[in-house]
C-alpha cells in the first residue's frame, strides 16, 4: 500500500481496481476520460480494458462481463448514458451476476458537454441505485461500496461523479499492484438471461419491491450524514456538499445534512435528520432532484417543513455551485450578513473571456475553408458534429450551422436537403464519431437516396477528450497489433458513389475536390486527412515579410489562426503558436508569408 496522489477519476479507477474490477469499458467524454487511462497506468492482472466504439458498446460488454460473474465497469459522460439507454433499461429488468458499476460523469455548467444532464433523473428512470461523491476520497470509497451493492442486490449501479469532483485531486492510499477477482463463469439460463415481456413484468415488481428495501439500507449507510442542531437545515449533495460543509465550519450549530445515496432515497435517514427542523434549504446542482424528493417526503408524512431551494429561486436553476455561491445563498437563507458570511463587497474580479478556438496549424481550419471557398456564392447547409471541429462555427469560418448531438451532422444534412433541393447539404464530422455514431447516418442516407456530401476530419485520434486511439488508429488499450479500419473502405462498402481522400493543408485539391463532388448526385465524401497538430508538428515555422505586407488582413480575416495578429497595420506570426501548416501563406495575395526551418 502507498499514497498516491491522483484525480478524481484517478481515485475512481484506484478503487475499482481495489474493489477486484476484471473488465473496465468506456468511451472517452469529458470529465470521465481520465478513468480508464488511470486503470491502463497501473500494474494490474487479469484486468481487460477496452475504449469501445460508443457507449452502448462498452454497456453492452460490461453487462456481459457482469453476466459471468466477473465484476464490471462502463464509463461515459452525462450524454453518453444517453447513448447507453437501451442496454441500460433492459438490464435493471435483466439483472446481473457480478457486480456492474456504470460511471455517468455530470457536467454541471456545462463545461464541456451540449447539455446540463441530470444523471440521478436517469437513475430514478431506471430503477437503478446511484452514489454521489461530494470528493476523490468519496469517489474511492463509493465505487467499491457500489460493486457491493451490485452484486448483493444483482443490479446495476450508477456512480455519478461531477467535473470538480472527477478533476479534483487528493492523496489515495491504495495497493501498488492489482488483480483481478476470480468469477464462476455465465451459467446457462435462458429463463433469467434472455428478456422476455413475461420475465420483465415479473421483474419489475421485484424492483420495486427491492427499492424500498436499498433505501432503508441507504438510511445507515456511512455517507449519509448530519451535523448540528439548528432548526433550519441545509440539505447539499455531490460537491456542493463540500462547498456548503466549508462555509458551515465557522457555523457549527447549522444542521447540514449530506444525502451521498440519492436514489433510493433514505428516507427514514432524513425523517430523523429533520427532527426539529421548520425550514430547510436544498443546496444542489442542475435539476431539483432532492428539493423535490424532500417536498415529497414532507408531504406523505405531513411534517411542517418548509422547503427552499431551485424551485423557489433560492438557488439557480443552472450553472455550477462553488465556494462563493455557497457563502451568499446559505447566508440569505439563514439571514447572516456580508460580514457575518464572509462575502465580500464588490465580489471577485471576473476572469477575462477566453472563448474556445481551433488550435493554431488544426488541419479542421483548412477543411472548413476550403469549402467554403469552393462553396463561395453558392447556396449550401453545414452541419456540424461533437469534437474540436464544432468550434468551426466561429468567425471568420462560420461553417458550423446546426450542432445537435454526436452523429447527428450526417443525418440533419439529409433533413435539409430532402426540404432544399436547390442547396449543397454538408455535413462535418471527426474520424473518431465517424467509428462512434456516423456510419448510421451514412447507410441511411445511401438507403433513401439523399444528394449530400459527408465530410470526413480525418486527424487520426480522438483530439477534444484528450487524444484516444479509435479503431482507425490501428492500436487500442490492450496494446495488441489491430487491423487499421479504413473509413474509405467502409464509405465505398455501403454504397457512397464518390470517395475522394486528399490532405487538406493542400488547398487547391482540396478545394477542388469539394467542387467535384458538389457536381455530382447522391452520397458523396471527402476523406480530409491530415494528423492532429498535438501528434505531428511541421519542421518549420511561418514568417511574415514585413516589407511585402501590405496590410490586407487577408490571412487573419480568413481563417483566423490564434498564431495570427497585426503589429502597426502589418500581419505577424507568433512562432511560439505557429506550428508551420502553411495554411496562411495560400491566401496571401501578394506572397508576403514564407516557411522558415525550426
Amino acid at each position: 500500500m502507498s499514497k498516491k496522489y491522483v484525480m478524481g477519476n484517478g481515485a475512481i479507477a484506484l478503487g475499482a481496481l481495489s474493489a477486484g474490477v476484471k473488465l473496465v469499458s468506456g468511451y472517452p467524454g469529458t470529465p470521465s476520460s481520465e478513468i480508464i487511462e488511470t486503470v491502463a497506468k497501473y500494474p494490474r492482472e487479469g484486468v481487460y480494458l477496452e475504449w469501445s466504439v460508443n457507449e452502448k458498446a462498452a454497456m453492452e460488454v460490461a453487462a456481459a462481463a457482469a453476466y459471468c460473474g466477473a465484476r464490471a465497469m462502463v464509463t461515459m459522460k452525462q450524454v453518453g448514458l444517453n447513448v447507453a439507454s437501451d442496454p441500460l433499461m433492459s438490464l435493471a429488468y435483466v439483472g446481473v451476476k457480478g457486480g456492474m458499476v456504470v460511471v455517468s460523469a455530470d457536467d454541471p455548467g456545462p463545461i464541456s458537454s451540449q447539455t446540463e444532464q441530470d444523471t440521478r433523473r436517469f437513475a430514478e428512470f431506471a430503477r437503478i441505485p446511484v452514489f454521489d461523491p461530494s470528493s476523490p476520497e468519496e469517489a474511492f470509497e463509493m465505487v467499491q461500496d457500489a460493486f457491493e451493492c451490485s452484486e448483493k442486490y444483482q443490479t446495476p449501479v450508477i456512480l455519478r461523479p461531477t467535473t470538480r469532483v472527477d478533476h479534483a485531486y487528493a492523496s489515495i492510499e491504495a495497493p501498488d499492484f492489482f488483480k483481478a477477482a476470480d468469477c464462476e463463469g455465465f451459467v446457462k439460463d435462458s429463463k433469467k438471461w434472455v428478456i422476455f415481456p413475461r420475465l420483465s413484468f415479473v421483474n419489475h415488481a421485484k424492483i420495486e419491491k427491492r427499492n424500498i428495501e436499498i433505501g432503508e439500507e441507504f438510511s445507515s449507510y456511512r455517507f449519509n450524514t448530519v451535523t448540528g442542531s439548528s432548526r433550519k437545515a441545509v440539505v447539499a449533495t455531490g460537491v456542493s456538499y463540500a462547498y456548503a460543509k466549508e462555509f458551515l465550519k465557522d457555523h457549527p450549530d447549522v444542521r447540514l445534512i449530506r444525502v451521498g445515496t440519492p436514489y433510493p432515497l433514505p428516507e427514514s435517514f432524513l425523517l430523523r435528520a429533520l427532527e426539529g427542523v421548520t425550514e430547510v434549504l436544498c443546496f444542489e446542482e442542475l435539476s431539483p432532484y432532492i428539493e423535490e424528493s424532500l417536498l415529497k417526503l414532507i408531504g406523505r408524512h405531513r411534517l411542517n417543513i418548509e422547503v427552499r431551494g431551485k424551485l423557489t429561486g433560492d438557488v439557480p436553476s443552472s450553472g455550477e455551485n462553488d465556494s462563493d455561491s455557497a457563502r451568499r445563498i446559505i447566508s440569505a437563507f439563514l439571514g447572516l450578513g456580508a460580514s457575518d458570511s464572509g462575502v465580500s463587497a464588490d465580489g471577485a474580479p471576473q476572469p477575462p473571456a477566453r472563448p474556445p478556438v481551433l488550435c493554431a496549424g488544426c488541419p479542421h481550419r483548412a477543411s472548413f475553408y476550403a469549402v467554403k471557398t469552393a462553396m463561395k456564392g453558392k447556396k449550401a447547409y453545414f452541419c456540424g458534429d461533437i469534437g474540436c471541429y464544432t468550434l468551426g462555427n466561429a468567425m471568420p469560418l462560420d461553417m458550423v450551422d446546426t450542432c445537435l448531438c454526436m452523429g447527428a451532422g450526417i443525418t440533419m444534412a439529409q433533413g435539409f436537403n430532402h426540404i432544399d433541393k436547390d442547396a449543397v447539404a454538408f455535413s462535418f464530422t471527426g474520424d473518431s464519431t465517424f467509428f462512434a455514431s456516423g456510419i448510421t447516418g451514412v447507410v441511411n442516407a445511401v438507403y433513401n437516396d439523399a444528394d449530400m456530401i459527408v465530410c470526413v476530419l480525418d486527424n487520426s485520434t480522438t483530439a477534444m477528450t484528450g487524444h484516444q486511439p479509435h479503431p482507425g488508429t490501428g492500436k487500442n488499450l490492450m496494446a495488441t497489433p489491430v487491423e487499421r479500419i479504413s473509413i474509405e473502405k467502409i464509405l465505398l462498402a455501403v454504397g457512397v458513389k464518390k470517395v475522394v481522400t486528399v490532405d487538406p493543408l493542400d488547398l487547391d485539391a482540396s478545394v477542388a475536390a469539394v467542387r467535384e463532388c458538389a457536381g455530382l448526385k447522391g452520397v458523396k465524401a471527402i476523406i480530409f486527412k491530415s494528423p492532429c497538430i498535438a501528434l505531428e508538428r511541421s519542421n518549420k515555422k511561418m514568417r511574415v515579410d514585413s516589407e511585402r505586407c501590405v496590410g490586407c488582413m487577408r490571412c487573419i480575416k480568413g481563417i483566423g489562426c490564434p498564431a495570427l495578429s497585426v503589429s502597426d497595420g502589418k500581419a505577424i506570426i507568433d512562432e511560439n503558436l505557429c506550428t508551420g501548416c502553411g495554411l496562411c501563406s495560400k491566401l496571401c495575395p501578394v506572397g508576403a508569408i514564407g516557411g522558415v526551418s525550426k
